[in-house]
């Protein structure tokens, strides 16, 4: 158990649609976690400050350039080092989310990880990233997009060879079926895993193809598609909330925000554009 004072802030929360999957944003003040395991794998990125982190028998600084991956059942301690606040984000991983994991990039398992203390800027940036996306309520599309990326470049980087993941080289038919699939079901509730099992890929595999290809993500791809037919809708007069609907966003801040980001404009402005110019 952590020794905190009354000013430590803690937030933790399940993802619903990834089972095993639990995320935390601590912000402490004062710390001292005595040696303790958890019965999941935990990554954790440093915002602000550090402390000092004890794990495979020796001490080690996080700060803010570093990822700290501990294994299932690892012994990890923590304490307040010279820094007066330690504010970090943290991602537990579970049985059920490592079966998420590994069906998703078609690896048999997570290895096994010799060191706690990753010296990767570009890694823990992904990490952030992700964990705000969690935490921000992104669709679960581009959650499980960052997701299968972020552990991927972890195994690629830090895992063993027996856990390699297997990617495909440009493939037209298979990419120009899955933009066909999205073109006629961009209205529903598409999944990542339901898209590339159609086309007989893994999720990772899938997002490698669009990256190679087309040199977006699916997600951003599908959201592209959604936009397409949402200015279709606001020319022809629809209301936003109901363009919303019916291109599969969310909700009508969703499809605000994304159209806005992708032209320059918001809904409501073409709408207003549109119908001026059918004015006499």
């Amino acid at each position: 158990m952590a020794k905190m004072d009354p000013n430590n802030v803690t937030e933790y929360w399940w993802d619903p649609a990834i089972s095993g999957l639990s995320l935390m944003c601590a912000d402490f003040k004062t710390l001292e976690y005595p040696l303790h395991v958890h019965d999941a794998y935990v990554i954790a990125a440093t915002e602000q400050g550090g402390a000092i982190i004890q794990s495979h028998g020796i001490n080690e600084l996080a700060d803010t350039s570093s990822l700290f991956v501990f294994n299932p059942a690892e012994p990890q301690a923590s304490q307040m080092g010279r820094s007066n606040r330690w504010r970090y984000r943290s991602v537990y991983l579970t049985q059920f989310g490592i079966d998420e994991v590994t069906s998703g990039l078609g690896v048999e398992d997570i290895p096994y990880f010799p060191q706690s203390m990753l010296g990767d800027t570009d890694l823990t940036a992904m990490f952030l990233s992700l964990h705000k996306a969690f935490e921000n309520g992104v669709d679960e599309f581009r959650r499980r997009e960052l997701l299968f990326c972020l552990f991927a470049e972890l195994f690629s980087r830090y895992g063993s060879d027996e856990n390699k993941i297997q990617t495909i080289d440009a493939d037209g038919p298979l990419l120009l079926q899955a933009m066909d699939l999205m073109s006629d079901q961009y209205s529903v509730s598409l999944s990542l895993q339901d898209l590339a099992a159609v086309i007989g890929l893994t999720p990772f595999q899938l997002i490698r193809l669009f990256k190679r290809s087309v040199g977006m993500s699916p997600h951003a791809y599908l959201t592209q598609v959604r936009l397409g037919r949402a200015c279709q809708f606001l020319r022809r007069g629809l209301s936003i909330a109901d363009v919303a609907v019916r291109c599969g966003f969310y909700d009508q801040s969703a499809l605000t925000k994304h159209f806005k980001r992708s032209y320059g404009i918001t809904p409501r402005q073409l709408t207003r554009a549109a119908f001026l110019k059918l004015e006499p």
